[in-house]
């Protein structure tokens, strides 16, 4: 709940009237809804209201200000008083709605007789004929608005002045509005579930990346950073919550309370956050370079099952570890962390409220798997690092997204480790992003980290910027960089940048600079080139190289890698696709001093060995970049691996490269299945799960063909030795690697029909279906067991799946049921959860596109879930695919099997049928379907028969 401030009687009663006069002004609102909801009625149906009408400019060239989606640069916003009040039960007509005002104050730094304002899906009040107020700070009079109107697809709000304001006077305009609390996850928005039978309704926020217009009149871009004062009107039984702390709790003479907080610090519009709820919190105060206020909040109930506790304890040593790592105090009184039901993202970095996914906050110490536990670890970890690097300092424009996201995607990995040091977890960002990327960054059809701006403008773009390559790749070429240059070195540039740039905005080219100044006032390090210099070739074009190394002569050289090497680049690049590679590597077994490739071909004497000597390059993966041999230290490697495999200390990534040289082309396929043969001797999960996803291409390419029959067979698990431990084993590893290599035993040896796993797994489940209240699965086999018991079983065991994952009450369970009812064999069960996806009250909004895509996973799916996506096109696009991070993926999963001319032409024609409906954020994954797609087509062709031979023969 708000707290409740004691106060004098006379100040209580000027506080009152004040509530009282506020009260008033949206109760009018909330009266004038109907009627202004009736004028819009003929507009366009995006819910804007118009009140002064003009149309907008429709020629593809912007000639107005109004039409081009990036403000202008005459006014600078400085402050914010913003009060908003949503309604968490239905009107008259079924809407939920929200009313509120919003008073910017902002500076005018250049000439203009215009205001344009971002404001979107907002009914405005209408002010003697116009949608706002303006009035001057100074004692110049403001000059009078001629007329305003509302711009749908810019997104704007346009004040025509009758003259110019005056350069370095201070403005305020003042707003009054309406919109909608919707179910969109967007935006000020709905969420709901049910606690005790009881429906309850949450109104929350998610304002990145350009939602924030959604809630209230504002100048929405980065770089528009201002103080936010902030109020919440809502029901006195429940609780608010935003950026800041709360400061005064005042109950009214009405069923309604009014929370107000402590104004912000100097912000983006996208970090700020908006919730009313009657969530409960566990709460501890850390003592770091201020006393610091920590809460998790979350649902009555998962607080009181235990489910927040474990991210209270994390989240404590993070933030210290961080305050280290930075050198800078973190900057806010308070670290608030609430778990949603409903939010598309895994989680947001609002300023001192984080918003997380239920999964991705709560852990059950007796439920959850050691997954779920590391991803709690890991997702917090990523948010609290943007407290610092992009909400303390933020990018300039989306372009540079990467720089915010692919920073927290790498130091995520080193405040986990803090928080979790027996877990090794530093080593899977080879995993989880270097190998994840690479597949993408690959393609012709990829884009470099920075974009220029002109490519990054309407909000379906900037979305379309929330992907991998920002992500993972942004993370492994950071860590490129922490490696070369050392962490400690590292950490003092970012420290200097971050201390200097406080509560701005930056481009890329800025971090560079107080790197660089790290570099030069550290004795005895010595680069190549200046970080500049370097890291531009990793940054500003797209892809990355292939390093091959013949050992006979030392001879080394680069090449921009291609999963298709038929397929052309048409993106320039001013470096001509050759970069600076930091070559860490070994000589038959010993460190070597770092080697610099700088040039397409070199020579390096050391390099040059003979006999039983070996090199390998990329020791720990640090370059990112792929590797290839000659075929004599190729063959030595391999003897290597099957003799003293763990001499290789980058065991994954040679399994790795060398599938991904073969599908290249670059080495025969032959070659690439060699490196798993000595798996049987292996226990390291990293090189396991390579090997794994590696081989999961040929079952995606090959499971619908006569190949799929020989390589199921050719199973490369040890046979029944590792389902020893039970599920009920209390003498289940605890090493993090080991329970991994003993979930992908299991579901190998039953996809692969290992004798006793089919009945152990049906023995498993059935003992559960009859009695529901005992679950005797281990949580960390759940997935793996409610998967394969699904897929054996038929309609009883789905219902009874589909049972379970309605009454669970906690969020990782569900997850786990929801995608293993996918795993059915049984199209009409399939078809069946299709339709479901088109229901809320079955399938979370926040959960349909990724259900669609575990289906599309399964083999009998797949073709159901794209006639699925073909059909409801429209219906999805309009859902999810004007903004959606998620919808992007979407595309991406359902045709991942994509091998066959057939299906080429099908995805071709989706994509000319669907142009009058649009792909938003999903444009440029449509593109790399059908350049996967063709690239598959090449290597089935080229390797079907091959494959087919070689396991055949190997099998035997």
């Amino acid at each position: 709940m708000g707290k409740v401030y004691y106060i004098s009687k006379n100040v209580g009663l000027g506080l009152l009237a004040l509530a009282a006069v506020a009260l008033v002004t949206i109760l009018a609102l909330s009266i004038a809804y109907d009627k202004e909801k009736a004028r819009n009625r003929g507009t366009s149906g995006d819910g804007t209201g118009d009140s002064t009408s003009m149309p907008p400019t429709t020629s593809s060239t912007p000639k107005e200000p109004w039409d081009r989606y990036r403000l202008p640069h005459s006014l600078v916003p400085s402050s914010y008083n913003v009060t908003l009040w949503p309604r968490l039960t239905p009107d008259e007509n079924s809407l939920y709605i929200f009313t509120g005002r919003s008073t910017v104050e902002f500076r005018c730094v250049k000439e203009t007789d215009l205001i344009i304002i971002h404001s979107n899906k907002l009914n405005l009040t209408d002010f003697n004929g116009q949608l706002a107020k303006l009035t001057s700070l100074s004692e110049a009079t403001a000059p009078a608005i001629q007329k305003s109107w509302l711009v749908p697809k810019t997104e704007y709000l346009v004040l025509q002045l009758q003259r110019t304001l005056a350069v370095g006077v201070m403005y305020s305009l003042h707003t009054e509005f309406l919109g909608e609390l919707a179910d969109d996850l967007e935006g000020f928005y709905r969420s709901e579930y049910t606690e005790d039978g009881v429906k309850k309704v949450v109104a929350t926020s998610q304002m990145q990346a350009a939602y924030a217009r959604k809630t209230f009149p504002c100048f929405d871009e980065p770089a528009m950073k201002a103080v936010f004062n902030v109020s919440i009107i809502h029901e006195r039984d429940m609780i608010a919550l935003s950026n800041g702390r709360e400061i005064d709790a005042i109950v009214d003479g009405v069923p309604v309370r009014t929370t107000t907080f402590e104004p912000t610090r100097r912000m983006s519009t996208y970090l700020l956050a908006f919730i009313v709820c009657d969530f409960i919190s566990i709460q501890g105060v850390k003592n770091f370079s201020v006393s610091l206020q920590v809460r998790i909040w979350a649902r009555r109930k998962a607080i009181d099952d235990g489910q927040g506790e474990y991210a209270l304890n994390i989240t404590g040593p993070i933030l210290q570890f961080y305050e280290r790592y930075y050198n800078a105090t973190y900057p806010l009184s308070k670290s608030d962390q609430i778990a949603l039901p409903d939010f598309n993202a895994g989680a947001m970095e609002n300023w001192g409220l984080i918003t997380y996914r239920e999964t991705a906050l709560l852990y059950d110490p007796v439920m959850s798997s050691t997954g779920n536990k590391e991803r709690v670890t890991t997702v917090i970890a990523h948010e609290l690092a943007h407290m610092w690097f992009g909400n303390l300092v933020t990018v300039q424009w989306w372009n540079d997204l990467w720089l915010n996201e692919g920073f927290a995607m790498y130091v995520e990995y080193l405040g986990a480790d803090h928080a979790e040091p027996t877990w090794n977890i530093k080593d899977q960002i080879i995993l989880y992003d270097v190998h994840k990327v690479f597949g993408i960054d690959a393609l012709a059809s990829s884009h470099p980290l920075t974009r220029r701006e002109d490519e990054v403008n309407d909000p379906a773009q900037i979305s379309e910027m929330f992907n991998t390559i920002s992500y993972s790749k942004g993370a492994a070429v950071l860590r490129m960089l922490s490696e070369f240059l050392s962490e400690p070195v590292f950490a003092r540039g970012l420290s200097s940048y971050l201390n200097t740039f406080a509560f701005s905005n930056t481009v890329y080219t800025d971090l560079w600079d107080h790197l660089q100044k790290a570099v030069e006032n550290t004795p005895g390090l010595h680069i190549p080139h200046t970080v500049h210099d370097i890291m531009n070739r990793w940054t500003l074009q797209m892809g990355f190289p292939v390093v091959t190394l013949d050992t006979r002569r030392g001879r080394i050289t680069q090449k921009h890698f291609l999963l298709d090497p038929d397929s052309v680049v048409d993106r320039p690049s001013q470096f001509n696709y050759t970069w600076f590679v930091p070559i860490k590597w070994m000589k038959t077994g010993v460190e070597q001093q770092q080697y610099w490739l700088l040039k397409d071909t070199d020579t390096h004497d050391e390099m040059s060995v003979s006999g039983e000597d070996w090199v390998l390059l990329n020791t720990n993966v640090s370059g990112f970049f792929r590797v290839n041999y000659d075929l004599q230290n190729w063959d030595r490697l391999l003897s290597l691996l099957n003799t003293d495999h763990q001499v290789i200390i980058n065991r994954a990534q040679i399994i790795d490269d060398a599938f991904n040289l073969a599908r290249a082309k670059i080495i025969n396929t032959t070659l690439a299945l060699r490196t798993t043969t000595y798996l049987s001797r292996e226990r390291d999960y990293i090189p396991w799960e390579s090997a794994l996803r590696n081989l999961d291409y040929y079952i995606l390419m090959f499971d619908r063909t006569e190949v799929y029959g020989a390589t199921s067979r050719k199973s490369p698990t040890t046979g029944p030795e590792f389902l020893q431990d039970t599920p009920t084993s209390k003498t289940f590893h605890t090493r993090q690697g080991t329970k991994y290599n003993q979930i992908n035993a299991i579901e190998i040896a039953c996809s692969t029909n290992v004798e006793g796993c089919r009945e152990l797994i049906k023995g498993w489940y059935r003992q559960w279906m009859e009695n529901p209240q005992h679950n005797p699965i281990h949580p960390n086999l759940k997935s793996t067991v409610y998967c394969s018991a699904i897929a054996f079983g038929g309609v009883e065991e789905w219902d009874f799946a589909w049972k379970m994952f309605k009454n669970a009450t906690l969020a990782s369970e569900a997850a786990r049921l929801r995608s293993a009812m996918a795993c059915t064999k049984a199209p009409w069960l399939l078809n069946r959860y299709l339709e479901y996806t088109l229901d809320p009250s079955k399938i979370r909004k926040q959960d349909a596109t990724s259900t669609i895509q575990y289906i599309a996973r399964n083999v009998v799916g797949m073709p159901l879930a794209w006639n699925f996506v073909r059909a409801k096109w429209s219906y999805i696009f309009q859902q999810y695919g004007r903004g959606s991070f998620s919808f992007a993926r979407l595309v991406n999963g359902i045709t991942t099997r994509f091998s066959t001319d057939f299906e080429l032409q099908e995805l071709k024609k989706f994509k000319e049928d669907n142009v009058h409906v649009g792909f938003g954020s999903a444009s440029l994954a449509v593109e790399q379907a059908i350049e996967k797609t063709t690239t598959n087509i090449k290597w089935v062709t080229a390797n079907k028969a091959g494959v087919l031979t070689w396991f055949t023969e190997e099998s035997t």
